[in-house]
C-alpha cells in the first residue's frame, strides 16, 4: 500500500520505529540492520511493506529497497512469516542472505536463531532462481573470508604487543598476494614481516 514514508523519527528502538509524516505517526517494525542505519538520524525515507491478514495488519520498514526485496522473497517461502524474515534480516545483511542462497550455504542460513536445517534448505530451493533477478548486491565470499581472517589475525597480533598500524600493514601485504589464507597462516606470515 505504501512505497515509503518520509518524516521525522519520533521514537526508535531495535524492534520498531515511529515516523511522523503530515501529523500522523506510523509505527513500522524494523530489523537490527535498519535500526543501526536510523540511529542518530532525525528524519528518514523509510521503505515499507504492509502485511495484511485476517488477524494481522502490520507495517514493516526498511532502510533501503534491497532489504525490502529480500524480505518479500523470504515471506514467500512456506513456513517463514514476517517476524521470522525480520529476524533473518537482523542476523544477516540482504547481500549476505543472497550470497548464502546462491552458494547453497545451508549452514549460514541455519545459523540464524529459529531456522532449522529443513527451513534453510526450503529457503534455498524456493529462492535460488528468484533471487538472481533481484537488484540486491551479492557479497563476494572471498572478501568475507579475508575480512574475518584479517580481523582475527589483527586481534591476535595486537594482543601479542605489536602496534595496530604495523600489524595492519603486514596483514594487507599478505592478503594482497594470498586471498584464501587461514588465520593461523596469516599470523605466522605477519610475524615474519614484523
Amino acid at each position: 500500500m505504501f512505497e515509503y514514508i518520509f518524516g521525522k523519527i519520533t521514537e526508535l528502538n531495535p524492534a520498531y520505529v515511529v515516523i511522523e509524516a503530515n501529523n500522523v505517526g506510523y509505527i513500522a517494525h524494523i530489523s537490527l540492520h535498519t535500526f543501526s542505519v536510523l540511529d542518530k538520524k532525525e528524519t528518514y525515507k523509510l521503505y515499507t511493506h504492509q502485511v495484511v491478514r485476517e488477524d494481522v495488519n502490520m507495517l514493516f520498514g526498511f532502510s533501503d529497497k534491497s532489504e525490502r526485496e529480500i524480505f518479500k522473497l523470504l515471506i514467500s517461502v512456506s513456513g517463514i512469516g514476517p517476524n521470522t524474515a525480520r529476524v533473518m534480516l537482523s542476523s544477516l545483511k540482504a547481500g549476505e542472505i543472497k550470497t548464502a542462497i546462491l552458494s547453497e550455504d545451508v549452514n549460514t542460513i541455519k545459523s540464524i536463531k529459529g531456522i532449522g536445517v529443513k527451513t534453510a534448505q526450503r529457503v534455498i530451493i524456493d529462492l535460488k532462481d528468484k533471487i538472481n533477478k533481484t537488484n540486491v548486491e551479492e557479497l563476494d565470499s572471498t572478501s568475507l573470508i579475508t575480512n574475518t581472517a584479517s580481523s582475527e589475525a589483527l586481534a591476535a597480533l595486537t594482543m601479542l604487543g605489536f602496534p595496530k598500524s604495523k600489524a595492519e600493514k603486514a596483514i594487507k601485504a599478505i592478503i594482497s598476494k594470498e586471498f584464501d589464507i587461514t588465520v593461523e597462516d596469516l599470523v605466522k606470515k605477519a610475524l615474519k614481516i614484523l
